[in-house]
């Protein structure tokens, strides 16, 4: 792989995107797990905290909490402005404040950054117990069900015994289904977003070869790089352009760019496509607020994802569920289709028909559609 500057590289990137010590820290609060976290794949990881973000107040029976669990490269900044400690604005903007769906007059809205994740959770970057050195290449893997695991010890510390609502898209669908089948006792009610009860055989096919391009990077250092002075940058930038592509829809790339040449840039000369410069630009975008270790860490735990792992299947699972539940997808979803919604929709009880979403944007029309999904908010709440 080749990690020599190119003309269209402004500055080398940090090392790592990750939120470190010493950094603002914004909105953010920290609840460190009380014991080492026992996990799936075996083992335990001793030391963990998650950083979290909080809207409105807690009423004094605890039954107004609502858990917003975010997709891979998101964080908990769900609202407000990017500043000091945030280095971009609210990823759900638009759902969360007074007067919106989740109504921070009505609602105490909780967003933790999830376990393994870079933004002040604990992860790759972190250091390790009893020293300064990065967990780096030696950070256990992590499966959905341990993250949960973590969040509910957050639940507890924040005296939440019951969610009103979990609500997650992605890989935040993920956990929020996880969290519905592990707790069903603590979940009133559930909206999963574009997401599935099982990574299919073609999620993994993508997400490995986004793996391998991180890993591939001679800067990867086989998870150790952080504190060398660079980061395998050209590895996940690769990887995120992989990524988008299969995030957005054929006909919204088609129609936004076409064939069109980048400005001022000869395709026939070595130049690139208007298309090549956007995936370029979301590339730059991530090296420099993400970390690649977290990246293949949540990676393999969307990868390892199944909710019907040990428990008789995806379908004796899904009937452990008793939240009230709303299920949607996005029609132009390539990567996580309809179909994966219809299947989660059909095996929980009362789940009744999934919802469809209206984007030209494809996955992520869940972050993109803040109207529709806005009115599937206020529809499970009631």
């Amino acid at each position: 792989m080749n990690t020599t500057a190119t003309p269209h590289e402004v500055s080398l990137p940090p090392v790592t995107g990750a939120w470190r010590e010493g950094d603002p820290p914004g909105r953010r609060r920290w609840h460190a797990l009380d014991k080492p976290l026992p996990l799936e794949a075996g083992g335990e990881l001793p030391g963990a905290r998650l950083a979290f973000e909080t809207w409105g107040r807690l009423a004094p029976d605890g039954r107004n909490a609502v858990l917003v669990l975010h997709a891979l490269t998101g964080d908990s900044h769900v609202a407000g402005p990017a500043g000091p400690g945030h280095p971009t604005p609210g990823w759900w903007d638009g759902l969360v404040g007074p007067g919106r769906a989740l109504d921070t007059d009505r609602w105490f809205v909780v967003a933790p950054n999830v376990l393994g994740g870079c933004q002040g959770s604990t992860g790759p970057a972190s250091p390790r117990p009893g020293g300064r050195r990065s967990w780096g290449g030696a950070f256990p893997f992590l499966t959905q069900r341990d993250q949960v695991a973590a969040e509910a010890g957050l639940a507890d510390a924040l005296g939440i015994g019951r969610w009103a609502l979990v609500v997650g898209g992605s890989m935040g669908g993920m956990r929020a289904v996880e969290w519905a089948v592990s707790y069903p006792e603590r979940t009133e009610a559930l909206l999963l977003l574009a997401t599935t009860a099982a990574a299919s055989a073609e999620q993994i096919a993508w997400a490995s070869l986004q793996v391998r391009a991180v890993r591939g990077d001679p800067y990867w250092r086989g998870g150790d790089y952080h504190g060398t002075g660079r980061g395998p940058h050209a590895g996940l930038g690769l990887a995120r352009r992989l990524a988008h592509v299969t995030y957005r829809s054929e006909p919204e790339l088609r129609t936004r760019f076409g064939r069109v040449p980048q400005h001022g840039e000869d395709p026939f000369g070595g130049g690139r496509y208007q298309v090549e410069s956007y995936l370029d630009h979301q590339a730059a975008k991530l090296v420099r607020r993400f970390d690649a270790g977290s990246y293949v860490v949540l990676t393999e735990a969307m990868n390892a994802h199944d909710v019907g792992r040990a428990r008789g299947g995806v379908r004796a699972a899904l009937r452990r569920v008793t939240a009230r539940t709303l299920v949607a997808g996005v029609d132009s979803d390539r990567l996580y289709p309809l179909a994966q919604q219809s299947e989660l929709a059909a095996g929980i009880p009362g789940a009744d028909r999934p919802r469809v979403i209206e984007s030209p944007y494809g996955h992520d029309g869940f972050l993109i559609e803040t109207e529709q999904v806005a009115a599937l908010v206020r529809e499970v709440l009631g």
